[in-house]
Order: C-alpha cells, then sequence, then structure tokens
C-alpha cells in the first residue's frame, strides 16, 4: 500500500517538474491491493487505473509501473497506453483501457471460457462506481447471472465521477440491482475488510454458484488525474474528513497499536520504499523510448497458413451451407471453437439457417445470446485472450451499433494495445447488404468502410460459397480480429464449385472474368451488377473484373497489375460514397506516380448515395447500384 503511494507522490513530483505527461494516481484505493490475498495463481484481474496498489500486490514491479509513467519502449505497452494501464499476460493482468466500463464483458468471457474448461478458477473485474451506470456493466452482471460464471465485481466507489457526484447515480447506492446477485457492501478502507470479503465471493465462484458485486466504499484522496484539481468542487471540511480516513495511516495506527508493527520500524519502512521508488523512477527515465519506426508493430500477427476449406468440389453449394459446413468442421477438429449468437441455436439455426444443427450436434459450444450486441462483441474479446477461438454473430450487421464500442476500443487494439503480448483471436461475422426487398434500414445496410476504418481489424467480403468457406476458414485460424460480411442476397443462390477448393489467404482479389480496356472492381452483392452490365456490354468493351474479396487488407497489387493493362478503372460498391472503401482504392491509386500514370480516363465509382434504404422495393432499389448505373460509367470510363 505504501509503495504504491509513494509511486503516486514520486509521479506528482516529477509531473510539476515538467518530467512526464500525465499522471492517473491511486491514491485513496490502496487497501482494494488485499484482494490479491484471496486470489489464487490462476486467477484472472481485469483492473482499472486505481489499481496500482492492487497490481503491485498481484507481482506488477514499481519499475514497471515507472516505465508506464515515462510511456519507455520497454513498458508493457511501449509507450502506447497513458500511465496507470497494466498488462501482463503471465501474471493473467488483462490489459486495461480507459474506458473503465468496457472491461466488464470481457471479463465474463474469460470467466466463460474457465466454466467452458471447468476449471477452478476465477476472475476479478474492478470498476469505478461512476462507470457502473454504463449498459455494459449492467448486460455484464446479467450475462454472469445467466451463465453463472465465476466472476466477482469489484465496485470501487469513491463517490465521484471527476467533479460529478455520483450518490444519485449509482445503481448499488440506488438499489437498481437486484440484492439476489448477491452484493456485499464494505468500507475498503480497511484491507482486512477487503479480504474479508473477497475470501467468500471467489469461493462462491469457484464452487459454481455464479458472481458476486463487492460495493468497496472508499475515498478518492486526490484529483481525478493530472488534468484535474479537486479542490475546485471539494470543501475543505470534506478534504479534512477523507484525510483523516486515509486507509495508510489508519491501517499502520492500528498495526502499531495492537503490537504487530513497531513505530521504528514503520518509520524505516518508509524510508527504504522512499529510497528504492526514487532509483527506480531515476533508472525508468532514463530508459529507452519508443522508435517512431516501431509505431505499426504489434496491429497485427502473421498470416494464417491454413489449408482449404472443408468443401467438396464439382458440385453446387449455396453459401449458407458451405458456411454451415465450414462451421461444422471447426467445431469438430477444436474444442477451442464457441459458436454464439442471437436465435443461433436449434431448431432455427439462425434467421439464416447458417448455424442450423450446429447446437444440436455440439450443445457444449453453440449458444444463443441474449439480444445484447455488446454482450456478444464483449465477450468474445475476453474469451479469445483467455484461448478460445469465438466465432460470434450479429443478426444483422445493422445491428452492430451498440457492440460498436467493443468492436473498436477494445477487440481491435488489444494486440497493438499491449505490444503483442495479448492477442484476440475472434471471428465475428454478420449477414449484411440489400437487394432483398422489405429489409427495411436496419436489415439491408452496407458498412464496410465503418470497420475498414479500424485500425486492427480484418474486414472480409466473400460473394462466392468457396470465398465465403475459405475467406471463413481462414479467419477460424487467425490470431486477429476478424468482420465477416456475408452478403445476404447471395447466400442462398446455387453456385457450382469447382475442383480442388483452394485456401483463400487475406488480401487476394480473384479476377473473375480477363479482359483489356477497363479494370473493374466489386465485392460481395455488387458482383451481380457488374456481371450483368459487362454482359450486356460483351461485344462493345472488354471489361477485367476483380473480386476484392479482402477490405482490410486489399490486393492493391492485383488492382495495379490490371490498371497498366486497361488504363480505365471502375468501382462498384453498395456501401454509402463518402469516406467509402471506393473512395479510398481511387485515392491510393491517384496518389502515386506509378500508378497515376496508367490512367487513361478518370476513375469511376458506382455506389449507394449517401442515404440509407428504404423499406419500400421502390426506396431500395434506387438506392443501390444496379445493372443501368453500371453501364453507364462503363460507357463513361471508356468515352473520357
Amino acid at each position: 500500500m505504501y509503495l504504491s503511494r509513494e509511486g503516486d507522490r514520486r509521479e506528482g513530483v516529477l509531473l510539476r517538474q515538467g518530467r512526464g505527461w500525465f499522471q492517473v494516481s491511486g491514491i485513496g484505493h490502496e487497501a482494494i491491493a488485499a484482494l490479491s490475498l484471496a486470489m489464487e495463481e490462476d486467477d484472472h484481474l481485469f483492473g482499472h487505473y486505481r489499481d496500482r496498489a492492487l497490481l503491485l500486490a498481484r507481482g506488477i514491479t514499481n519499475y514497471e509501473i515507472a516505465l508506464a509513467y515515462f510511456g519507455k519502449r520497454n513498458s508493457s505497452s511501449g509507450g502506447r497506453q497513458m500511465p496507470a494501464h497494466a498488462s501482463c499476460p503471465k501474471r493473467k493482468i488483462w490489459t486495461q483501457l480507459t474506458p473503465t466500463g468496457a472491461s466488464v464483458l470481457p471479463a465474463c468471457g474469460t470467466a466463460w471460457g474457465m466454466k467452458l474448461e471447468q476449471k477452478n478458477s476465477a476472475v476479478i473485474a474492478t470498476i469505478g462506481d461512476a462507470s457502473t451506470r454504463q449498459g455494459e456493466f449492467f448486460e455484464a452482471v446479467a450475462f454472469a447471472v445467466e451463465r453463472q460464471l465465476p466472476i466477482v465485481f469489484v465496485v470501487e466507489d469513491n463517490g465521484y465521477g471527476i467533479s460529478t457526484r455520483t450518490d444519485r447515480m449509482n445503481p448499488l447506492r440506488l438499489k437498481l440491482i437486484h440484492e439476489d446477485v448477491g452484493i456485499t457492501t464494505l468500507d475498503a478502507r480497511d484491507p482486512e475488510n477487503v479480504v474479508a470479503a473477497a475470501l467468500p465471493a471467489l469461493a462462491k465462484a469457484r464452487q459454481g454458484n455464479g458472481p458476486t458485486i463487492l460495493h468497496c466504499e472508499l475515498d478518492r484522496l486526490c484529483s481525478h488525474t493530472s488534468s484535474d484539481d479537486h479542490r475546485v468542487y471539494r470543501v475543505e471540511e470534506e478534504l479534512a474528513e477523507m484525510e483523516a480516513r486515509d486507509p495508510i495511516k489508519r491501517f499502520a495506527e492500528e498495526l502499531i497499536a495492537s503490537g504487530e508493527l513497531e513505530s521504528d520500524d514503520w518509520q524505516q519502512i518508509r524510508e527504504q520504499i522512499e529510497q528504492t521508488v526514487d532509483e527506480e523512477y531515476s533508472l525508468a527515465e532514463r530508459a529507452p523510448d519508443p522508435s517512431p519506426d516501431e509505431i505499426g508493430d504489434h496491429l497485427f500477427g502473421a498470416p494464417a497458413q491454413t489449408g482449404a476449406p472443408p468443401l467438396t468440389g464439382d458440385r453446387d453449394w449455396r453459401m449458407v451451407d458451405a458456411i454451415n459446413r465450414v462451421f461444422q468442421e471447426g467445431l469438430e477438429t477444436d474444442r477451442r471453437f464457441v459458436f454464439f449468437g442471437e436465435d443461433i441455436e436449434d431448431p432455427k439455426g439462425g434467421v439464416f439457417g447458417i448455424t442450423k444443427g450446429l447446437s444440436t450436434g455440439f450443445p457444449d459450444r453453440v449458444f444463443n445470446s441474449p439480444l445484447a450486441e455488446a454482450t456478444i462483441a464483449g465477450v468474445a474479446a475476453g474469451l479469445a485472450c483467455y484461448g478460445m477461438r469465438p466465432v460470434f454473430e450479429i443478426q444483422f450487421v445493422d445491428f452492430v451499433g451498440p457492440a460498436w464500442n467493443q468492436i473498436s476500443q477494445n477487440l481491435s487494439t488489444i494486440r497493438w494495445r499491449s505490444k503483442g503480448e495479448w492477442t484476440c483471436p475472434a471471428v465475428i461475422y454478420a449477414p449484411y447488404g440489400a437487394y432483398l426487398a422489405g429489409g427495411g434500414n436496419w436489415h439491408s445496410q452496407a458498412n464496410e468502410a465503418s470497420f475498414a476504418h479500424v485500425p486492427g481489424l480484418r474486414v472480409v467480403v466473400p460473394s462466392t460459397p468457396e470465398d465465403a468457406a475459405g475467406l471463413l476458414w481462414t479467419a477460424m485460424h487467425t490470431n486477429d480480429p476478424t468482420v465477416v460480411l456475408l452478403p445476404k442476397h447471395r447466400l442462398r443462390q446455387h453456385c457450382k464449385v469447382v475442383a480442388p477448393v483452394s485456401p483463400v489467404p487475406f488480401g487476394q482479389a480473384a479476377i473473375r472474368k480477363a479482359g483489356s480496356q477497363v479494370t473493374l472492381v466489386a465485392w460481395g452483392n455488387c458482383l451481380e451488377p457488374a456481371n450483368d452490365a459487362v454482359a450486356q456490354l460483351a461485344d462493345e468493351i472488354s471489361v477485367e473484373i476483380i473480386d476484392l474479396r479482402t477490405i482490410v487488407p486489399w490486393d492493391r497489387e492485383t488492382v495495379c497489375r490490371s490498371l497498366e493493362k486497361t488504363g480505365r478503372l471502375l468501382i462498384v460498391q453498395e456501401d454509402v460514397r463518402s469516406c467509402s472503401v471506393g473512395q479510398m482504392i481511387i485515392s491510393e491509386l491517384t496518389a502515386t506516380s506509378e500508378s497515376w500514370d496508367q490512367f487513361l480516363s478518370a476513375p469511376q465509382l458506382v455506389s449507394r448515395d449517401d442515404v440509407p434504404i428504404g423499406f419500400n422495393p421502390i426506396c431500395e432499389y434506387s438506392a443501390v447500384p444496379d445493372t443501368e448505373r453500371v453501364v453507364e460509367a462503363l460507357r463513361r470510363v471508356t468515352e473520357e
């Protein structure tokens, strides 16, 4: 506790000296360190940024924390995370993040992995009281109760969300969570109270009796961060009252009064700690800084090396059946695969039948999810980091909004922010796109550019049964999060699959038709109007059709090679025009001299306008690319 306090004090001094950029202090939260006395070696910690003392108690060293304060190359994040955001797979401390409410659903994912493997371990997930009003906290508690997960939620209630009092907002104080969940309220300024509450909560978790919430009342004896001054919104009387409850001072006095600690020894301990902290921060300050050349390292892992998907050639396949076959093979060959999504269990087997039969054959690894997309994506993150391989469904990609926080803040950044020490091999797949009348604007969107904009995500859009099988098979065996968008218009089309079926690596486009005058790039549903338009103009224009297949990474080499031959480019996409993948490709190819010099005419983009998809088929089909618009664009690009 005192080592934590002294580290905080030292950082404050350094900051005032201009030797640092930012500080998050844990002063007042030190007694939470006693949680470690109730934890076992295989227990996982999902902490937040005031858990400095707890991190020290779990084995993180003061020097490691000092490296993080200075943002050094050898810190756990390589300088990519703010101070007080630890990460250590060896000590089972998950990579912390600033939105403290965003860690509890991944914590549930790890706890679920423990339960699926029947391990006698548990998860501690700490969260600030202000963050308990986030919907993800309620979702996490609900999921933990539903699945009876071995997890203990520790709410560190210091009464403030920065400057805002939380007593009228905290759901535990408002009794918005039923007491049957198991809520223990305690004075967490005393470490003996903390361990006394944690021991039965963790025992309950290990025995399979579900979660507990420890409502820990304590004080934040400091400003929110170095960018805040709590004297602006706290009166002197309140500050004095809190100082009188200082957990270190109070506990030391109790130990001295009981004879368990001598005053002289306590003075000597403090002096030794102070000297150690000064020396280690001085050493950390001189440690190497990150290199600018390394900023992109660990964004992705090595490409997956997989064989061909388990699909028989020389026969007709529907995309939906090809995907189902791949999922079946995955479940049969690797117990790490877990499937989770709305209505994916039998008898329905998903709204498009993609998972039909899987829950019957594998009831221990194929599960219906609640109607809670944040739960789907957040649990996927924690389950993947634990070592499982989640393949989770978003029922329609239009419903991804509630999951966006987890996808953009967690799944995509885990490898990068932990310098590659944590990996997140999660597959999130979803039916997407229009061209099926009556879907309206919440069942018919194409939004691949939104995912492509997030660093750390691989994004793929198949257009054939063998590509759907191949891309999913690759995604299921890669160590990075992958978003697989399934064009629902093509899910039930019968297509001939020729033997032998080949592997489909990421970043490799397919030439669907050779040509010499125009390079046409499309993906997903838009291959259909593209093919129809090219067939209609077969006697007029020779068009090379490229199915991009992978949006991130995209196959620049194949497109450039075709452009060298044709000199003309047309892109057909279903997403909206502004800030789209089509605009990105055109921008990339016109921005460098080697590809710019190949153009004989201005590149063209056929796209949905910047409008949603309407319910009436007239609204839908007037918005998305059709054969007529592609024909017009082909003639335009060859006339210029």
